[in-house]
């Protein structure tokens, strides 16, 4: 590898990434990273337990500080706006916040624009005098919002909320917000929340919502926000399955229904886009622009077992900046790929998924012949005090008997992050569901028991759907 000038966009998961691979293996490397906010390197994946106030203040979600990055003889940008690619001169234009103009010569350029927040219309959102954070309405998914909700929080003390959205940041925001003391009304568009597992599990997180005071209306779609009277300053209107009308209060609103590639950057200088609309890379993180690579939620993500797809994670992220770090510098590194392994605590339940649900399986038409089998051991041997049932539901072919994907929800003790993770691991290496029995896993009987949790489901499955 030779020294080469390297620019990055973006100071998130991929960007950073990037940087820092490329100085590790070429300490002599130029590398210049651009970021449009002054908030490099800061887990966004952290802000729902800094509105909680489990994390006490907002320079704690800095992965690294400011003089961390330095110290990697990388150079920072903050507040500073790529406008443009000059692809065939290979230049990036740049706007800082005084509006000055300058361009930056590279011999391999960085993408890593990151998401944006999807604004679905719904009216008062959108169009003309759309209501926003001064009024109490926001969208989350940066440290600017963030912000903006935490004055909320503190200059108008609001009582109510409502939370549009329940994935995983939206669960995440009604426990932030209950822990704060409001009271939560959380409204999903589709049958139940947490849509990413299968509907039997989202109803377990739906009851430990319910638990803890939060209200759950599901099946129904927000329509309109609308600014109340003076006892409630917003008024959320959204249709129920059977055509009623919902109306709550609140002082507050939320909006999290998920984000879109941000790619106007490359897309404008000619990159070709591909999934949903994400920029099309390959397993090299080339576009396919010359001397550009493009990492983390702003490309399409190669899927173990879907293919080519898009699925936006910090885990994902993380890989790919590395790996188009070191290929700007020359390196042939691939992208192992993805296999959407994914993990939320909600209160006291954590739920997580990995590889394919069934209907997943079903729709990516490899010739498979999807079955799932649920059941539900015990965390740790049923003598020791404390013990709790996962509800574990995995996915095989019930013909060739291979491994397509695990969904676990159980008890935050019962070391749920664990066990999908081995479930993932298993995936990876292309298992079948009977090789689970097989591994060697740790066992004592406070923490678990001779056959894991994982190996009673994955025997369960096997006397279902033994191939």
């Amino acid at each position: 590898m030779t020294s080469k000038r390297i620019v990055a966009v973006g100071g998130s998961d991929a960007g950073i990434s990037a940087a820092l691979r490329a100085r590790e293996l070429d300490p002599d490397s130029d590398v210049t990273v651009v970021v449009a906010d002054a908030y490099p390197n800061f887990s966004i994946c952290g802000i729902p337990y800094y509105v909680s106030g489990e994390v006490t203040h907002w320079t704690n979600l800095a992965h690294r500080t400011a003089e961390d990055l330095k110290a990697t003889g990388m150079q920072v940008r903050t507040n500073t706006l790529a406008t443009s690619i000059d692809v065939a001169d290979r230049r990036l234009t740049v706007r800082d916040e005084n509006g000055r103009e300058e361009q930056l010569p590279y011999d391999a350029l960085i993408v890593g624009t990151g998401a944006v927040s999807a604004r679905p219309p719904i009216d008062g959102l959108t169009g003309p005098g759309a209501l926003g954070p001064e009024d109490g309405v926001h969208l989350l998914h940066s440290m600017g919002d963030t912000f903006e909700v935490m004055r909320t929080l503190t200059e108008r003390r609001p009582s109510t909320a409502v939370v549009i959205g329940a994935g995983y940041i939206g669960l995440e925001m009604a426990e932030a917000l209950t822990t704060r003391g409001l009271h939560v009304t959380q409204i999903e568009a589709l049958p139940e929340v947490l849509p990413t597992v299968d509907l039997e599990l989202g109803a377990l997180v739906h009851s430990e919502l319910d638990s803890h005071g939060v209200e759950v209306v599901t099946g129904t779609q927000v329509t309109a926000i609308t600014r109340g009277d003076s006892g409630s300053p917003l008024r959320v209107h959204a249709q129920r399955p059977d055509g009623q009308t919902l109306i709550r209060g609140a002082d507050l609103v939320l909006v999290v229904v998920g984000v879109r590639p941000d790619t106007a950057l490359a897309a404008d200088a000619g990159a070709r886009l591909g999934a949903k609309g994400a920029i099309e890379v390959d397993e090299y993180m080339r576009t396919s622009l010359p001397d550009v690579y493009a990492a983390g939620d702003c490309v399409v993500t190669h899927h173990r077992l879907l293919g080519t797809t898009w699925l936006p994670l910090g885990t994902t992220a993380h890989k790919q900046g590395r790996v188009a770090g070191e290929n700007a510098l020359g390196g042939q590194r691939q992208f192992a790929g993805s296999l959407g392994t994914q993990v939320v605590k909600v209160f006291d339940l954590v739920a997580a998924r990995t590889g394919l649900r069934e209907h997943e399986a079903i729709t990516a038409q490899r010739g498979w012949t999807p079955a799932t089998t649920a059941s539900r051991p015990d965390d740790h041997k049923a003598y020791y005090p404390g013990a709790t049932p996962i509800a574990i539901r995995v996915t095989g072919d019930a013909t060739s008997g291979l491994l397509l994907g695990a969904q676990l929800v159980g008890r935050r003790g019962a070391e749920i992050s664990k066990r999908v993770d081995t479930y993932a691991t298993a995936l990876f290496q292309g298992m079948n569901v009977a090789d689970i029995s097989d591994l060697d896993l740790s066992y004592t009987p406070p923490l678990g028991s001779p056959w894991d949790a994982i190996q009673v489901a994955a025997q369960a499955w096997e006397r279902e759907h033994r191939p």
